[in-house]
């Protein structure tokens, strides 16, 4: 790899560190070829991507991000799994870790917040950007249907008293 190529690469990088929602480190010793295309292919249906970079060029990028504070992890065969949702990222490491044990997580950062692995655990469990706006669009509509339910009511409880009526007249 020339100079040039490693410069490419360090912008590449920095770009990754500052538009990403959150990054997590990890070691990867021993996974094989399949295991890690298992793992970039999770990432990506989460929409969130792997990258393997040497640690110096890594170091380099992270200078003057405000994730910078993941540098201290960037030892061994690392891989960064990272995405613009700030939980994904973290929910497919998690994920993967827990079925594959050559992928031991590191640690990670969210936004300018550093995370331990514990922090990494944290956020994995939070819900996802589409879950909360599920829940808020449901929170939305619900007040509707009550008003629709309660508009309707009135109508069906005087059809059945008429309905009554009509029964006990014709009785």
């Amino acid at each position: 790899m020339d100079r040039a190529q490693k410069e490419k690469l360090v912008d590449e990088l920095g770009q990754i560190f500052e538009s990403s929602g959150v990054v997590v480190v990890a070691h990867y010793t021993g996974l094989t070829v399949a295991e890690m295309q298992d793992l970039r292919a999770r990432a990506r249906d989460a929409g969130g991507s792997v990258r393997v970079a040497k640690n110096r060029l890594a170091k380099i990028a992270l200078e003057g991000k405000p994730c910078a504070s993941i540098a201290d992890f960037l030892t061994g065969m690392t891989v960064l799994t990272y995405s613009e949702d700030p939980v994904a990222a973290a929910k497919v490491a998690e994920d993967f870790a827990k079925t594959n044990k050559k992928f031991e997580i590191l640690g990670g950062a969210m936004g300018d917040n550093a995370l331990d692995r514990a922090g990494v655990e944290a956020v994995s469990k939070m819900p996802s950007r589409e879950e909360l706006i599920a829940s808020i669009v449901g929170c939305i509509g619900a007040p509707a249907s009550n008003i629709a339910g309660a508009i309707g009511a009135p109508a069906s409880n005087i059809a059945s008293i008429l309905s009554t009526i009509e029964d006990k007249a014709a009785a």
